[in-house]
């Protein structure tokens, strides 16, 4: 009976030691809140300034038209002026603007709008100061939507003119 009740005193002690191996442990108490300072957190990014991505996010490249239009709305000259400040800012770049419609119309209707839409975009970076001998301008028409559902937000998004880089820019 001694061996029996050793073995079993044994078993429980073992059996104790395994499950306070597998507790789960206690937090760590928490660090106290940094201190206030007066500099400003140091931002890192990975874009680089200059580049095609630089454009894209920190400008923007792209603005809209409304239905069979070609003129540049208000809320777009915002887009356009941030654009010619820094094709000023990096004057080796060299860009194309792209000019899309959606897929109402014909191909040639919209060839022409593309191109008209294109022009309005070039013509007002002229206007604040970019060379236009740095601007070139393509029509596409309908062929290169950017969404492809037959939606009034899809035509909304394809009817676009879009700032690509084209020469210059840093990678």
């Amino acid at each position: 009976m001694k061996t029996f009740s050793a073995l079993a005193t044994i078993a429980v002690f073992s059996s104790a030691l395994a499950l306070a191996g597998c507790s789960t442990p206690k937090p760590a108490a928490e660090a106290p809140p940094p201190t206030a300072t007066h500099e400003a957190p140091a931002v890192t990014s990975s874009i680089v300034p200059g580049s095609a991505e630089d454009l894209r996010v920190n400008v923007g490249d792209t603005v809209h038209f409304a239905f069979d239009q070609y003129n540049i709305e208000d809320n777009d000259k915002s887009t356009l002026q941030r654009q010619a400040t820094w094709l000023q800012k990096y004057p080796a770049v060299r860009v194309t603007i792209e000019g899309d419609c959606d897929e109402r119309g014909t191909r040639e209707y919209n060839l022409a709008l593309g191109a008209r839409r294109a022009n309005a975009v070039k013509e007002f970076l002229v206007s604040l100061g970019v060379a236009a001998s740095r601007v070139e301008t393509i029509s596409y028409g309908k062929e290169h939507p950017m969404c492809t559902q037959s939606t009034e937000e899809c035509w909304a998004q394809n009817r676009r003119g879009v700032t690509g880089i084209t020469a210059g820019a840093s990678s």
